[in-house]
Parts: structure tokens; C-alpha cells; sequence
């Protein structure tokens, strides 16, 4: 079954491409939830926090009820001995597009890729790091956030909990300039959310054939 991130990237060599997916949420109840976790072999611990949960095209975060995503691409180089020119478009970025940071203040924002035989997709340089986290602020920004440690940027495992040591990835929020995804003006109420994945190219290079499903999540915890 193809999902809306199957399909190949319309960019050509060198360049730059994204797949595009609507996620269409709503709150997922508990009696969901389990089904919902075994369609792609993950469980989520939030703890004392409530889960807002959902997969593919069917993204059920409570805090806002129309967002997007969208997958930037970039060639990687990787010659065979029997093809210098070899590689494949690697997964550059990851952007949670308009996004409400008004509604969705202070919640945790999770994001995980899915394979195509269900299972997660190592994002990190840590090999049980399949998820990639924020915290988005307590109060809307006046301005771009790029420091990915006041944002609270870590990995976690499979199971939701948080992995030490260093990070090849960082994040940033834009509420100023263009969308990630349609193009369309950013605010505060329809905000980027960009996940990358590793800038220098050099550890985390994941075939963006391989993606069949990105997942976001919302954790609202009482914990810091």
C-alpha cells in the first residue's frame, strides 16, 4: 500500500526535491490507540503527559487541525565500483508546516519516519534514535528560533524516552518568511517547524525511497 510520501521527488540530479502530505488530525481517543500503535510496531510512554497520536495521513494532534508536511530532499553521492556517478536523494529536512504555535503552545512536538516494512527509521547518530523532539515555547515568538537547545531539541527511542549524547541534528521555528510547503506567508499561527536531520551530510543519510510514513505527535505534558 503506497502512502503519501511513496513517490519519487520530482527534483533531477543535484538538485533539491519534497514530498508533501496533508495530515488531517483530530484527538485520538484511547480506545484508538492501541490499534493505531501496532499498525506500525511503536509504542509511545508519555508518562504523567496525555498522548495526542497519529500516523500518515491521519495525524491526530489536538492542538491544531490543519497542518502539513513536507520532506526536503538533496542528492548524496555514493559511487559503486562499477558507477562513480551512484547515489540517491537523501532526507535533508523534515518541516511541521503551519503550525499554530498560539494553540499548540508548550506541548512537545515528536517526529518519526515509518519504512515500508513498518518499522522506525534510525534519525540519528544514536542507533535506538527514532525520534526526533521539541518543545515548542510556552508563548508565540516575536521572531525565528534557531537555537535547536532552547528548543530543546533530543532524541528519543522507540518507546519515547530520551537518548544522551550529542546531536547530529537541529531545528528551527520560522514565523517570518515563506512556507516550507505551499510557499504562503509565515506567522505565528501558521508556522515552519524544521527538523534537520544532519547539516553536514557526513552521518545521517537516509534514502528518501525508504520513507513511507512521517509521523508527528504532540505530547502535552506538565513537565518541563
Amino acid at each position: 500500500m503506497q502512502s503519501p510520501l511513496s513517490g519519487k521527488v520530482t527534483s533531477r540530479f543535484g538538485g533539491v526535491g519534497q514530498h508533501k502530505s496533508k495530515l488531517l488530525f483530530g484527538v485520538a481517543i484511547i480506545a484508538v490507540v492501541p490499534f493505531m500503535l501496532s499498525t506500525f510496531a511503536a509504542s509511545v510512554t508519555v508518562g504523567s503527559g496525555s498522548l495526542e497520536f497519529g500516523q500518515g495521513s491521519q495525524q491526530a494532534i489536538a492542538c491544531d487541525s490543519n497542518v502539513f508536511i513536507a520532506l526536503g530532499e538533496e542528492w548524496h553521492s555514493n559511487p559503486a565500483v562499477d558507477d562513480s556517478s551512484a547515489g540517491f536523494f537523501r532526507v535533508r529536512t523534515a518541516t511541521i508546516s503551519n503550525l499554530n504555535l498560539e494553540s499548540c503552545a508548550g506541548i512537545k512536538l515528536r517526529l518519526r519516519m515509518i519504512d515500508g516494512n513498518g518499522a522506525e527509521i534510525v534519525l540519528g547518530n544514536l542507533p535506538d534514535a527514532k525520534v526526533l523532539q521539541v518543545k515548542l515555547p510556552k508563548v508565540a515568538p516575536v521572531s525565528n528560533l534557531s537555537d535547536s537547545t532552547e528548543l530543546g531539541l533530543t532524541y528519543l527511542d522507540g518507546q519515547g524516552s530520551p537518548l544522551a549524547g550529542a546531536l547530529a541534528a537541529t531545528a528551527n521555528i520560522n514565523i517570518s518568511g515563506t512556507s516550507a510547503y505551499d510557499g504562503t506567508a509565515l506567522t505565528t499561527t501558521s508556522a515552519d517547524v524544521t527538523f534537520y536531520l544532519d547539516t553536514t551530510a557526513q552521518i545521517i543519510n537516509i534514502d528518501g525511497q525508504q520513507v513511507r510514513r512521517a509521523t508527528v505527535e504532540t505530547v502535552h505534558s506538565p513537565n518541563p
